[in-house]
């Protein structure tokens, strides 16, 4: 694709390193933090004290390689080398054509349904040191999102104390709280403080207890379709639970959960309003989809439904992914599939799309930038 502005993934990852959290960790942790060991038939596997599943490196770092290469067994010698060591990491990027990232974690994902909060918190804060040292070659370039555990209110204003001083630009949060949930007014001081921080919180598919790939009817492809129902969950929580209507400045990401889905969920949420707010009550003043369409963001990759009802949703709240670099990644063929899925939109919608909204979201100044699209994978 041919284009006079930076393209930035909204939504990108990267496959800890084997000492992410071994050195990085409180040492009160470390003989039990995550830790890569390596297997026979899987290949380089994290390994999480307290938790039955490991993480393969296969599926975490399988950008660009076929559908019928895809496996799970790989050691880290094998995977993309800029996936946890960022000083491969630009030209990896700029192959796609892509200008910046959002950088999203992996393990950090499945910590998010650790059961001890004590431990995750500890997990997370060494993942927020280690990610910080590998965004540093270019923070321009790589935008750093940092993880709380949320064990408390308490605890997770103190984490955006930290994230701040070290650069980020947004929070990930986990799908459930250990106080109450989301919408309950005990976290009221904790948005504020993302507000008054600018720092973004996301919640990203796969880190919400209701997210179960193992738990599915029918055969296991059945539960792909399922991973983005926890996050639509917490997306319809903030509106109807009046979070948005007690802070009217508040911004939320809604991630890797694709998009095309929002227009008949916001008709369903007016339906509900409008006919049955009698008696299935909720403390807001507005349609729901005002809200839907004012406070969340929505990251997706290769959903052409998305692009192709951008007119039926707020397009200013659309944000392109490449999901590097992860399985279901659009790498490296990032540009091909943007010239086929965004044909139809005006010249205002696809720039929105590729880097405004994004931008306006996270405060990036995009002159930093290089150009992307064609011409930087070219370079």
């Amino acid at each position: 694709m041919h284009v006079d502005y930076p393209i930035i993934s909204a939504d990108s990852h990267i496959a800890e390193a084997p000492d992410t959290y071994t050195a990085y960790i409180d040492p009160k942790y470390r003989d039990i933090a995550p830790r890569v060991v390596e297997t026979e038939s899987n290949g380089d596997v994290f390994v999480i004290d307290g938790m039955k599943a490991t993480i393969p490196m296969g599926l975490v770092a399988a950008a660009g390689k076929a559908w019928n290469e895809l496996t799970p067994r790989a050691r880290f010698s094998e995977i993309q080398r800029s996936a946890w060591d960022s000083s491969e990491r630009l030209a990896d990027q700029s192959r796609d054509g892509v200008s910046a990232e959002v950088i999203y974690p992996s393990v950090g994902m499945v910590l998010c349904n650790h059961p001890d909060f004590d431990y995750k918190a500890a997990a997370m804060a060494a993942y927020n040191r280690w990610i910080s040292d590998y965004c540093s070659v270019d923070t321009n370039r790589l935008l750093a999102l940092g993880q709380t555990a949320m064990q408390s209110p308490e605890a997770g204003l103190a984490d955006l104390e930290t994230m701040k001083a070290l650069g980020m630009k947004g929070v990930m949060m986990p799908g459930n709280p250990q106080v109450e949930d989301y919408d309950s007014p005990v976290y009221d001081e904790f948005w504020e403080a993302c507000i008054d921080l600018d720092l973004v919180p996301s919640f990203h598919i796969l880190t919400n207890s209701a997210d179960n790939m193992g738990r599915q009817r029918g055969p296991k492809m059945n539960s792909f379709l399922s991973i983005i129902r926890g996050v639509q969950d917490v997306m319809g929580m903030f509106v109807m639970g009046g979070v948005f209507e007690r802070h009217p400045r508040l911004k939320i990401v809604c991630v890797e959960a694709d998009a095309g889905w929002v227009p008949h969920y916001m008709y369903r949420m007016d339906h509900a309003y409008k006919r049955h707010r009698a008696w299935l009550t909720a403390p807001i003043e507005r349609l729901p989809s005002e809200y839907f369409r004012e406070h969340i963001y929505l990251t997706f990759q290769d959903d052409f439904v998305a692009f192709e009802n951008a007119n039926q949703m707020n397009w200013q709240r659309l944000c392109w992914a490449n999901d590097f670099p992860h399985s279901d990644s659009t790498w490296p063929w990032s540009q091909d599939m943007l010239t086929e899925h965004t044909q139809h939109l005006t010249a205002e919608q696809r720039k929105a799309i590729l880097c405004d909204n994004v931008a306006e979201l996270y405060g990036l100044d995009t002159s930093l930038l290089p150009i992307g699209g064609d011409s930087l994978a070219a370079a």
